[in-house]
């Protein structure tokens, strides 16, 4: 459905001027929203593309941002974009939302407030997720230098990656019992530890930091273990928290983020959320979940602003993560905490990808390490499979032999 020029006097409002506030703001008008929107945002820089903090961020010489679009072409798409503005509640029976500047009005409201880093209770402890934290841990990571890194995710992984690549020792701690818990099996994360491994990496797993402290110029770091450890820099990557506080304060439906519908509406018939901080049913498995990537924002700004415009599609895009591991890449396709059973096929070269089958036998994800263009090729089929719900047989999907394409 695409608006009509009846809808001149409607009102968007979009609190989050990341990539997902910004791409579902242009796909409005896109879809041929004639009305106002308005775009909010608290960093004072146009939206940039976050996953090259953990990655060329660290590892290039001289990182610049990318900006998916320029404030020429927002300005030139009829979008009024306000940066540096702090939303600090919305008024749900007026229709407004609250800011440092004022309040205002709203026919139709989007969050993408998106997440933040979960803070540990520890001092001298550095996090990554904007621009400016990024531009300081790079001047921390020097050559000869020693970082700990806490938290064994993609975040804390991609960190330690890029600061071995410039030359500092490394020491990764992780409180679980393996790296990449959350959402990658573990036969494949064990490749990812045996390769940071090999880069002269130490990863100790079962392990918390208790304390650190400044000592003599350096941070001296309390573990677990009864250890202590010399450090220059300490970074944590432990996970993200959505930032749902507005919409909890506005009695909006939360739940380790905003919960949405299949149409991604919020509670509020007016209001929708999209991004990182939305908490999103999956359309194969009927799991909740909060998909904290980059594509994901993509796909959800997309489904949001149909929706927004009277459209009732649900969101059916599968989730996809990658991650750079030095000159691998990690890639996933749908949600590996939904299966129940898994198969595993071992390529050519010795290295593998992990399928995971859900109780009725169909593909809910695919996992894999490798160079970029196999690895590549293997999860966009895989992907396919997961889409139309395939049903693949487990020996053939276990057969390298068998093309991945034949298994529809």
């Amino acid at each position: 459905m695409t608006e009509s020029s009846g809808d001149t006097a409607e009102r968007i409002v979009v609190v989050g001027a990341g990539e997902c506030g910004t791409r579902a703001a242009m796909a409005l008008r896109e879809r041929g929203f004639a009305g106002s929107i308005t775009l909010l945002g608290r960093e004072e820089v146009v939206a940039y593309e976050r996953p090259p903090l953990s990655k060329a961020a660290l590892a290039d010489d001289d990182p610049e941002l990318v900006h998916p679009w320029t404030p020429e072409q927002l300005a030139e798409a009829g979008i009024s974009f306000r940066l540096g503005v702090d939303v600090t509640a919305i008024d749900r029976e007026a229709r407004t939302v609250v800011t440092d500047a004022g309040a205002m009005p709203y026919d139709r409201l989007l969050l993408t407030t998106g997440a933040g880093s979960r803070r540990l209770g520890l001092d001298h402890v550095h996090y990554l997720r904007t621009h400016a934290e990024a531009a300081t841990l790079r001047d921390l990571v020097r050559a000869g230098g020693r970082l700990l890194v806490i938290g064994a995710g993609f975040i804390g992984l991609e960190i330690a990656a890029g600061a071995r690549q410039r030359g500092m020792e490394v020491v990764v701690v992780e409180a679980a019992d393996r790296a990449l818990a959350r959402m990658v099996p573990p036969v494949v994360a064990d490749e990812v530890v045996a390769l940071h491994t090999d880069h002269g990496v130490q990863v100790r797993t079962g392990t918390t930091v208790t304390s650190v402290d400044e000592v003599a110029g350096r941070l001296r770091v309390g573990l677990s273990t009864g250890e202590s450890l010399d450090v220059d820099a300490v970074v944590a990557g432990v996970g993200a928290a959505p930032h749902s506080e507005l919409a909890s304060a506005a009695g909006l439906l939360v739940e380790d983020g905003i919960v949405v519908d299949e149409q991604l509406r919020t509670s509020d018939p007016h209001i929708w959320a999209a991004g990182d901080c939305a908490a999103v049913p999956d359309a194969r498995s009927g799991h909740r979940a909060r998909v904290e990537s980059w594509r994901s924002a993509h796909d959800q700004a997309v489904t949001v602003a149909a929706s927004m415009t009277g459209g009732q599609e649900p969101h059916v895009a599968v989730p996809w993560f990658w991650s750079d591991q030095y000159d691998q890449m990690l890639q996933t396709a749908g949600l590996p905490t939904t299966a129940v059973s898994e198969v595993v096929r071992e390529r050519e070269d010795g290295s593998l990808i992990h399928f995971g089958l859900d109780a009725q036998g169909r593909l809910v994800a695919a996992t894999s390490l490798g160079r970029g263009p196999v690895v590549a090729k293997d999860i966009r089929v895989a992907e396919s499979l997961i889409a139309t719900g395939a049903t693949p047989d487990p020996t053939a999907l276990a057969d390298p032999g068998t093309p991945l394409r034949s298994l529809r």
